[in-house]
């Protein structure tokens, strides 16, 4: 069975850092290109970040760039979300999204075919 199971989320204080990971089960990571998404209460779904197959390419939205970092481990066939110096607006539910592609650079709005059920963020003081 194909699955894609984040974790990781949590309820933190501004300023302080979480990490999410995507771990994959019933295929392997290594040919996909992984998306981290969320979705904050009453507002649609937004890119945050991508990475390609082979990690060379990395893209991040416009306000996490500086704070977040993306990163795989296809040993363990997982992909990370490093998330530094958190923010109120950082809330949402996180997901991740793989894509079968050997593409060079990743498309973080493109078509993924894989979602998992995603891992809640939530940062208050």
């Amino acid at each position: 069975q194909v699955q894609l199971v984040e974790s990781g989320g949590g309820l933190v204080q501004p300023g302080v850092s979480l990490r999410l990971s995507c771990a994959a089960s019933g295929f392997t990571l290594d040919y996909h290109a992984i998306g981290w998404f969320r979705q904050a209460p009453g507002k649609e779904r937004e890119g945050v970040s991508c990475i390609s197959s082979s990690g060379s390419g990395t893209d991040y939205t416009d306000s996490v760039k500086g704070r977040f970092t993306i990163s795989r481990d296809n040993v363990k066939n997982t992909v990370y979300l490093q998330m530094n110096s958190l923010k109120p607006e950082d809330t949402g539910l996180y997901y991740c999204a793989a894509v079968w592609s050997l593409r060079a650079l990743c498309v973080m709005n493109g078509r993924y075919d894989y979602w998992g059920q995603g891992t809640q963020v939530a940062v208050s003081s």
